[in-house]
């Protein structure tokens, strides 16, 4: 309605019916006798005053309203409401306002830490990071207990110079690559910058992965500055840049890099979650106690984020993790509530709860609570025996295959615990002989762990030496 269609145009009105006919020949008669300048002024001056107003409510009139202003001649309904942002673009609308910012941003993630591993939020995005300078000699930047190490080699840098480096870990899950119902994320979003440098030789990153055939694994790379909308590509073939339980990719530049799960058509894609429960300390007298189950994937990075993540309310881990071997072609998870010991009580209404599939197939890092009451004391009767431990039993399954597969999670709670933390151990300064650079590589060779348990650690409890006492070798 708000254009039109001119035919034909004419600055009298169309007569019909004999009399109206004669006067319009008259009058086009007339009409032909005028010079152009008449014309012009009996036509051009309306067009021209008409103009003027136009640019005049246009330069007046706000561009919020001038959709109103132009409503009274095209008669158009109103603008529907802005469409809400997607999942995978929602990190837009954290996106700096200013150009100084963006730069503040960039200089705090570069700024050498000193070997240390740095937790922070900037910019919205709760990150973990490490920065350093390497010259020509080289050197490497790890994440503490994460499994995430980049290597700078020898050479790399040319003689004389420093550059600066950094290495981070991108807990914003909306910055991982949009998947379909067939791919699972199986590893973090890791980030080595400055986004887009280069080297005189290939660097290596390396990180966990948690799929169980490697060979469907493959790496994906964004190249983008961590601020940018992602745009993720895959990195060669399936299994190219992966093993057991690592994936380690050889890079020309600096960029976003992460790990996909890509099962071949009419084969069942798997992968291995750990299974983490949460909890705040049972105190005397306590009448609620909340339990939490994470399901994660199988990798050192998640069960920091749900450590981090559990901070903020005082919940420790309890027990180790349990693995659990997770599907891509079944349906959700099920946590369903079995046993809870005499003298507490459910709170929830139901014993059972579930997790989308695709929330735990695409490493959202779910969790699941349920809510324990003390039951009230009934006359002549002392509950204070029963009530100052907790005894729970929970069953996990993907729908479908509960009498095929199926968790057992126990979890014991009592107020006699201790759950302060120890006190610091004051240990001597380290006696480090062996040269920095080799020293450096060998650390990140020993540090990260492995997802069967096959690491420096466990060694050491079999060797009765504790962890301390091994990184000071």
């Amino acid at each position: 309605m708000g254009f039109f269609r001119q035919e034909h145009w004419s600055p009298w009105p169309r007569v019909q019916g004999n009399r109206q006919h004669q006067a319009t020949r008259r009058m086009c008669s007339y009409e032909s006798s005028f010079q152009p300048a008449q014309f012009l002024l009996l036509v051009g001056v309306p067009l021209a005053s008409a103009v003027l107003l136009v640019q005049c409510l246009r330069w007046r009139c706000p561009r919020r309203l001038l959709g109103s202003c132009w409503k009274l001649e095209s008669q158009e309904e109103p603008a529907p409401p802005p469409t809400p942002l997607p999942e995978d673009e929602s990190s837009r609308a954290g996106l700096p306002a200013t150009l100084q910012e963006v730069a503040t941003f960039y200089q705090e993630l570069h700024t050498p830490t000193q070997g240390q591993t740095v937790i922070r939020q900037l910019m919205h995005k709760l990150l973990v990071f490490s920065a350093r300078e390497v010259d020509h000699r080289g050197g490497c930047l790890m994440l503490q207990d994460t499994g995430i190490s980049l290597l700078i080699p020898p050479g790399a840098v040319s003689m004389g110079r420093q550059e600066r480096v950094s290495l981070t870990l991108v807990w914003d899950l909306t910055d991982a690559p949009s998947l379909s119902r067939a791919q699972g994320l199986v590893s973090p979003v890791v980030a080595c910058g400055p986004h887009g440098a280069s080297f005189l030789k290939p660097c290596t990153l390396t990180f966990k992965h948690c799929a169980q055939q490697p060979s469907q694994a493959r790496a994906y790379s964004s190249n983008t500055a961590l601020l940018d909308t992602k745009a993720w590509k895959p990195l060669g073939r399936p299994g190219d840049h992966t093993s057991r339980d690592e994936c380690r990719i050889h890079l020309s530049h600096f960029s976003l890099y992460t790990c996909v799960l890509e099962a071949p058509v009419g084969r069942e894609a798997r992968k291995w979650l750990q299974l983490a429960l949460f909890c705040s300390p049972l105190a005397p007298g306590q009448s609620h106690l909340q339990l939490r189950v994470y399901f994660l994937n199988n990798t050192p990075c998640a069960l920091q984020w749900a450590v981090t993540n559990e901070q903020p309310h005082g919940g420790r881990l309890r027990g180790p993790c349990q693995l659990f071997d997770f599907t891509g072609a079944r349906g959700d998870q099920c946590l369903k509530l079995k046993y809870i010991s005499e003298g507490w009580e459910n709170v929830d209404d139901s014993s059972c709860q579930l997790v989308p599939h695709l929330h735990i197939w695409h490493g959202k890092c779910p969790f699941r609570s349920f809510c324990f009451r003390r039951k009230a004391a009934k006359d002549n009767e002392d509950c204070s025996a029963l009530t100052n431990e907790i005894i729970v039993t929970m069953h996990t399954f993907q729908d479908g295959l509960e009498t095929k597969y199926m968790e057992i999670l126990r979890f014991q709670a009592s107020e006699e615990e201790s759950w302060t933390a120890p006190p610091p151990v004051t240990q001597p300064p380290a006696c480090n002989r062996l040269p920095p650079e080799l020293f450096e590589q060998l650390q990140m060779l020993l540090e990260p762990n492995s997802i069967t348990g096959n690491d420096w650690r466990r060694l050491a409890s079999h060797l009765g030496l504790c962890g301390m006492k091994i990184r000071q070798t």
